[in-house]
């Protein structure tokens, strides 16, 4: 249990220095004082800086993987025993949903997501590399269900829209309930539920427009 505790505080000290401070700019002599441990503890563990950055990425997104995994799946095996093609929209938000709960999942998730948002941008690649690596089985079995639900869609124009809408949902998990037009004048920002209704409308429009 001790070794359990050890390596909690260990992932959960990388994971706010990686975001707050960036992969490269966090020293572990950081993240043993905010991890209040030894450096053996680390390298025990981890072995290694890049190792225990992708401990921290694995911890979170393979979960979600999963979840959105068997959603996508569990739309396409009851279309294929419908006889039909798979809905859009319920590809759509068998993928767009649990990722947006994600935000409300623990304390860590905002962390997280700042950790991804910046990597985004950054122009060193070792966070971004890691995560597309990861989440990547996830996006190939929805694009192969989207092919199949929007077979009058090119290969390269519903692999361009896919990239629009997982840069509009990053964007929206990125923000949280923030906005960039932060002005009393605006009406206050949507609820959860609210907010992932508006972005499935959003973007599956944008995914069903013709050519």
């Amino acid at each position: 249990m001790a070794q359990l505790d050890t390596k909690n505080r260990i992932l959960n000290g990388a994971e706010q220095l990686f975001a707050r401070e960036g992969f490269r700019n966090t020293s572990l002599r950081a993240l043993t004082r905010l991890a209040e441990v030894n450096l053996a503890a680390v390298n025990y563990h981890f072995g290694s800086k890049d190792a225990l950055l992708q401990a921290v990425i694995e911890r979170r997104l393979l979960p979600l993987n999963e979840i959105r995994a068997k959603k996508i799946e569990t739309v396409i095996e009851q279309a294929r025993q419908r006889g039909t093609a798979p809905g859009a929209d319920d590809l759509l938000r068998a993928f767009i949903e649990p990722t947006l709960e994600f935000r409300n999942s623990s304390p860590g998730a905002d962390d997280f997501i700042l950790l991804i948002g910046r990597s985004l941008s950054e122009p060193d690649a070792t966070v971004r590399n890691c995560f597309l690596k990861l989440v990547l089985p996830a996006v190939h079995l929805l694009f192969a269900g989207l092919r199949e639900a929007l077979p009058q869609l090119s290969s390269a124009v519903l692999l361009t829209r896919l990239q629009f809408i997982i840069g509009t949902m990053s964007h929206v998990m990125s923000m949280g309930t923030l906005s960039p037009l932060n002005d009393p004048t605006f009406p206050q920002p949507l609820e959860q539920q609210a907010l992932i209704d508006q972005l499935m409308k959003y973007a599956l429009a944008g995914l069903e427009a013709p050519e």
